[in-house]
């Protein structure tokens, strides 16, 4: 399965989602924001960083390159697509997500090992996970405190979109302590933390993060 990593100026993690989804058994395709192409990708990886140097606001200004003219109709047709952390910020300025990320409830940059329930283990990102598994995933973000509408996230909640929540503590002030979420058909997700640097042993707290790119594989394979 080819799977497309975005690169935009400022992308710090498109090398280690690179090398996730080599090791997951795919096949990592390069693909550059200011293309209006996806490559014939079967997925797509919008990778952490500062696109554009967070100018503007986290997420603003790539919303509007030209690779996102492409993506943003991939996704609404149903390609698997995971933003994390930048990217996450990105699928919400794009509204292929609801809510948005501001800045953390402490008012600084936070750099841990969290831990995470999976609230919801049957998107195309999370279905090598057990329900209600707790895994460890690292978290570094300024901006990763997700905030939403009581409407909204009352339809999240009710319609089983929320994807991950932090455990043993909050570490950005997140509504109901929400560490991730998905669209309605369950191809688009987004999370703050990075998957990506938890896929090899010696290597982050964990390889937890390896489930979330064999999980999109098998999602394709399955098509």
């Amino acid at each position: 399965m080819k799977i497309g990593v975005i690169t935009f100026p400022g992308s710090l993690d498109d090398h280690d989602a690179k090398r996730a989804v080599r090791l997951a058994g795919g096949d990592p395709v390069d693909l550059w924001h200011g293309d209006a192409d996806l490559k014939g990708v079967d997925a797509v990886v919008v990778p952490g960083g500062f696109s554009y140097g967070d100018y503007l606001r986290c997420g603003a200004i790539a919303r509007f390159a030209p690779v996102m003219e492409k993506l943003v109709p991939a996704a609404q047709g149903g390609m698997p697509v995971l933003g994390i952390c930048n990217g996450f910020q990105i699928l919400c300025e794009s509204h292929l997500l609801p809510g948005a990320l501001i800045r953390n409830e402490q008012q600084k940059f936070f750099c841990t090992d969290q831990v995470l329930r999976v609230e919801n283990a049957s998107t195309a990102w999370t279905n090598d996970f057990e329900q209600g598994a707790e895994i460890t995933i690292a978290l570094k973000n300024g901006e990763g405190c997700f905030v939403a509408d009581a409407k909204t996230l009352d339809e999240l909640e009710g319609e089983g979109r929320v994807v991950f929540r932090y455990l043993h503590g909050n570490p950005n002030g997140s509504y109901r302590d929400i560490a991730g979420v998905t669209n309605e058909r369950g191809n688009v997700v987004g999370l703050m933390p990075h998957p990506e640097h938890c896929v090899e042993e010696g290597f982050g707290p964990s390889t937890d993060g390896l489930a979330f790119f064999t999980s999109t594989i098998k999602a394709l394979a399955n098509v």
